[in-house]
């Protein structure tokens, strides 16, 4: 596996410098105390808008999102579990929001989803915060597993947004793994993944830095010029 330095000093050469790579890197993590913080109707909305943009122009969800917010109740979590038939009819005629039916239906399973992790947790955010780092994939797993169009990418940016440090597998991150030589093709079986995680892991415990910052890196590394 290639050393970690090496491959900061790809991602260096690629963005003009140590300084130039630092500005690169995510912000917006939050500690354990912040996400436990976090009102839980705020998770089932930013969980939504990341299934709403997945395959989507980002730029128009992100302009209609108040209309989503008054649509479903703020993301009110018992009102979008209980959602009708009628509520349902509604919303997928309802021209100011994306009318999407297929993803619609995922906000009341995924309000069920949340509603039971509170009664077993105390609190989604607890649930979200309480997961430990060294397990991102497992995290991701339980989402694909229990939520509605929660596999792949929308579930790691969805972590991204409410400030859980986790890494994107992104095409470049794939590819800067690969090149690593951590796996021989893309993150996608459990296997991989596992492979993936404990890399990562090793790669965190000798920089100190985190997910989010060594995820940005690799893909920096590759030339991303995001």
């Amino acid at each position: 596996m290639t050393p970690w330095q090496k491959i900061v000093q790809q991602a260096e050469d690629h963005s003009g410098g140590s300084a130039a790579l630092k500005t690169r890197l995510p912000t917006g993590l939050k500690n354990a105390k912040a996400l436990s913080a976090t009102p839980d109707h705020r998770y089932l909305s930013e969980m939504t808008k990341s299934i709403f943009k997945a395959g989507f122009v980002w730029r128009v969800i992100d302009n209609k999102w108040d209309n989503f917010e008054k649509a479903f109740w703020q993301f009110d979590i018992e009102t979008c579990r209980h959602m009708s038939p009628e509520d349902e009819d509604r919303l997928c005629t309802d021209e100011s929001i994306v009318r999407n039916r297929q993803k619609i239906l995922t906000v009341p399973h995924n309000a069920t989803m949340i509603s039971d992790i509170i009664i077993e947790h105390g609190s989604f955010g607890k649930f979200i915060a309480n997961w430990p780092d060294e397990d991102y994939i497992g995290l991701l797993e339980y989402f694909k597993k229990y939520g509605s169009r929660m596999g792949g990418n929308s579930c790691q940016y969805f972590l991204r947004f409410v400030g859980k440090d986790g890494f994107l597998l992104t095409q470049d991150v794939n590819r800067a793994l690969m090149n690593a030589g951590v796996i021989d093709k893309p993150a996608t079986s459990k296997g991989a993944k596992k492979q993936v995680q404990q890399a990562v892991n090793q790669w965190r415990q000798e920089s100190g830095l985190s997910f989010a910052a060594i995820s940005r890196i690799l893909a920096v590394s590759i030339g991303d010029s995001s």
